[in-house]
């Protein structure tokens, strides 16, 4: 047990006491794809959500039409009414073409259209994934608990141990070697921000309507860390907090491929990058290559020994091998696709409601032979 803290305001599980919550004034966003669709993780989810009870449930979707019926009255079968956004839907796209915002698909624009809709009707929002096989009752108000301190900003973290294994390798082996490599040539704030954070890639946080209106979001796997260069900008150290959520047990992706940890990858260091360049922090990316994989190599070792010490299987050769792959994705960020802050866009919530609602009418029935949990 440890209580250090951070530049942030780091709240601790020391007892397990419940934390006072604003709950009752609070929109839950639960981003989902159709692999969700009555998955053990999600079941657990969803039905932990009923016993916590927030004001709204919205639930953002993205899945193609033909199993978007089935996953609805999935949804209805758990004891809360939710509010479900087909994101992908076809009234839905059109409209965001319409106003110019068609750009790059993902769960950042997802999490963003829900931001959106549930910050017009809530006081607070929390936002969490649904393949969270730990999820507890506990991490809803936990999120929430700071907001009513007066903190605007709160993320959870926790540690990524299962099946006797160190997980969390997109954060261990790219993230956090990569922010260490920054901090070693450049003194600047935003990297002292970023860093103080123990889990950055949560996809466990919550803020005030306030500020979910006002931040901008990257479209796609980059959503984690392109707001914590928002909230640094809007809210800073002083307005921002970290919770404990224990040990969280989440799905595991394979290293390769688009939607694999290196294609991930990929999209979080554009994001990172984006969030130094609006700081002013100019990039020497062939020298912070150069140190990331001197960085990455080194906590590769420390892991090593955290993983002997707690008697875990460690495969050190392939999180060296990781760390060469992440490598190839420090590099410029290229086009800024972010989408504008709610307060900036050329749309309002509403619109986007009644759109998502167009489009769930308009899904067809499954189509014949084609198996939701394939």
């Amino acid at each position: 047990m440890e209580y250090v803290q951070e530049r942030i305001a780091t709240l601790h599980d020391l007892t397990g006491a419940a934390p006072d919550a604003p709950t009752g004034r609070s929109a839950v966003v639960v981003p989902m794809t159709d692999r969700e669709y009555a998955g053990r993780a999600a079941e657990r989810v969803l039905s932990t959500l009923a016993d916590v009870d927030p004001e709204r449930v919205v639930v953002a979707l993205r899945a193609p039409p033909e199993r978007v019926r089935p996953f609805r009255e999935w949804l209805d079968g758990f004891d809360f009414d939710a509010d479900l956004l087909w994101c992908n839907g076809p009234a839905v796209e059109s409209l965001l073409a319409d106003r110019g915002l068609e750009g790059d698909h993902g769960k950042g624009r997802d999490v963003w259209l829900a931001l959106g809709v549930a910050a017009a009707g809530s006081e607070f929002v929390a936002v969490h994934d649904a393949d969270a096989k730990s999820y507890a009752p506990t991490h809803v108000p936990r999120l929430l608990a700071p907001l009513a301190a007066d903190y605007s900003f709160s993320k959870g973290y926790y540690a990524r141990v299962e099946n006797d294994r160190l997980y969390g390798r997109l954060y261990r082996l790219f993230v956090a070697p990569l922010l260490r490599s920054l901090d070693d040539a450049h003194d600047d704030p935003v990297l002292d921000y970023l860093d103080a954070f123990r889990y950055p890639l949560a996809g466990e946080f919550a803020m005030t309507a306030d500020l979910a209106r006002s931040v901008r979001a990257q479209p796609s796997w980059g959503l984690e860390i392109g707001t914590l260069g928002e909230t640094f900008d809007r809210v800073g150290f002083e307005g921002s907090a970290q919770v404990d959520l224990d040990v969280h047990e989440h799905d595991h992706r394979a290293v390769s491929g688009s939607d694999g940890l290196s294609g991930m990858a990929e999209h979080v260091g554009a994001a990172l990058f984006r969030v130094l360049e609006d700081q002013g922090v100019a990039v020497d990316y062939d020298a912070v290559r150069e140190r990331y994989r001197e960085v990455g190599a080194a906590m590769v070792d420390q892991y090593a020994a955290d993983a002997g010490f707690n008697d875990l299987a460690f495969d050190r050769a392939a999180e060296r091998e990781q760390v060469r792959t992440y490598a190839d994705a420090i590099s410029t960020p290229g086009p800024d696709r972010r989408l504008p802050a709610w307060t900036d866009a050329p749309l309002a919530a509403d619109e986007v409601v009644a759109a998502a609602e167009r489009a769930l009418e308009s899904a067809p029935d499954a189509a014949d032979g084609v198996a939701l949990d394939d």
